[in-house]
């Protein structure tokens, strides 16, 4: 394990266009659980300019009939669901604007295959919605247990975002992505050596080009200066740090009117940066019961509660599931050399605190509820647990595990 190198991680705001589409297939999910906690969705999202298309499987009492009728009044919450989502991000541009965008409704009646494969019945365990493989990682290496390249990336963009809603920072749209890269000695994080900000902003803050105005890329500049020095730990941003800011020069156009958006295209902000495996599957838009989702997030709790008990520096979890079945297939433990535990003993511990079926994860962590469109920007993993939100970032099982090694 090298303990000595540069790495980078990336982060994009809530108003990426693929963010954008993140929040919106989010906002259905939980508009369908608060109508039924065991309603099947899976629903994904395309934006571009003025207009917003969803599409998807679906199931669910109250909401659709296996024939494709919608029950009274679902299709306009929906629109509004989508509409004030978008609102809330903060687009009213003329490109992109809640109030104005074309909306075409896709969503369908989920297979009947696949239900069958799925569902709990007489003696079968419910099975998972899909194969595939998740990972769930943690390190001991920021507060919320999250590699700093990423963890600093989210907080950067988070604190603009909360500067643009409170109009602390009038002069800055929604579109927005950082990157980190941190020098690494001895395995710890110690200083920057670039920061990257690409900001969509007001007429006038380009720093050349047509309309921009002396004096207001520097306002622009400054400003995103000064949330460096505020986010990143106190001496990190060293006079020899590299700092881009809109280094392209000019950024008006951006969020759905610059780039289309879908639902799943930033997996790797969405959870670790890069510094750990992914195994390609998508969150957003999704019920609990797709382990894409599920797995994925109970993967990182065992992750988290092995770091947090001390038991290694670094953990990494593999699990494997097959479509219809409900037990995993396989289960990894990687301690990166800096465990204390053997990893075949946390292989064969681990599921004896948590049933990793579908449903004994939705279960274990309470899934079933209307707690995802806080999940579809500034990363899955790493935030504050919060009543039923973010239930897998608690460290309940940190007695438990010191107890049985």
């Amino acid at each position: 394990m090298r303990s000595d190198y540069l790495f980078t991680s990336e982060s994009v705001s809530e108003g990426h266009p693929d963010k954008v589409a993140d929040q919106i297939s989010d906002a259905i999910v939980d508009l369908f659980l608060s109508k039924d906690a065991e309603a099947r969705i899976a629903c994904e999202t395309l934006t571009t300019t003025n207009k917003v298309v969803i599409a998807g499987e679906i199931r669910g009492a109250g909401i659709m009939d296996t024939e494709g009728n919608w029950a009274p009044g679902v299709e306009a919450e929906i629109e509004d669901a989508v509409r004030q989502t978008v609102k809330r991000i903060g687009y009213e541009q003329s490109g992109f604007h809640w109030n104005t965008l074309d909306f075409s409704n896709n969503l369908h009646p989920q297979s009947a295959h696949i239900a069958m494969g799925v569902d709990e019945s007489g003696n079968k365990d419910e099975g998972a919605g899909d194969q595939g493989i998740m990972f769930g990682y943690a390190t001991d290496e920021t507060p919320g247990f999250m590699p700093a390249t990423l963890y600093y990336s989210h907080k950067i963009l988070e604190t603009m975002a909360a500067d643009r809603h409170s109009g602390a920072a009038p002069f800055l749209e929604p579109d927005a992505k950082s990157q980190v890269t941190l020098q690494y000695e001895g395995g710890v994080p110690v200083k920057a050596t670039a920061l990257v900000v690409s900001t969509q902003h007001k007429a006038g803050y380009a720093e050349k080009g047509e309309g921009a105005e002396p004096g207001r890329y520097e306002e622009l500049r400054q400003y995103v200066t000064q949330v460096f020095r505020k986010v990143l730990p106190e001496g990190f941003v060293a006079e020899d740090t590299k700092l881009y800011i809109n280094p392209t020069g000019a950024f008006e156009i951006g969020g759905p009117d610059g780039d289309a958006g879908l639902t799943g295209r930033k997996i790797i902000v969405d959870t670790y940066g890069g510094a750990a495996p992914h195994g390609g599957g998508a969150f957003s838009g999704k019920d609990p019961t797709k382990v894409d989702r599920s797995a994925a997030y109970v993967a990182r709790y065992l992750a988290k509660n092995v770091v947090a008990a001390g038991l290694a520096k670094r953990c990494t979890i593999q699990l494997s599931y097959a479509i219809g079945i409900a037990e995993p297939l396989s289960v990894y433990v990687d301690t990166h050399g800096t465990g204390t535990v053997d990893e075949a003993k946390l292989e064969a511990l681990l599921p004896t605190l948590v049933r990793l079926t579908p449903k004994g994860i939705r279960e274990h962590l309470a899934l079933n509820k209307p707690i995802y469109s806080r999940t579809a920007a500034y990363g899955h993993f790493g935030r504050d647990a919060e009543g039923d939100h973010f239930t897998w970032e608690r460290t309940d099982l940190v007695d438990k595990l010191k107890a049985a090694v």
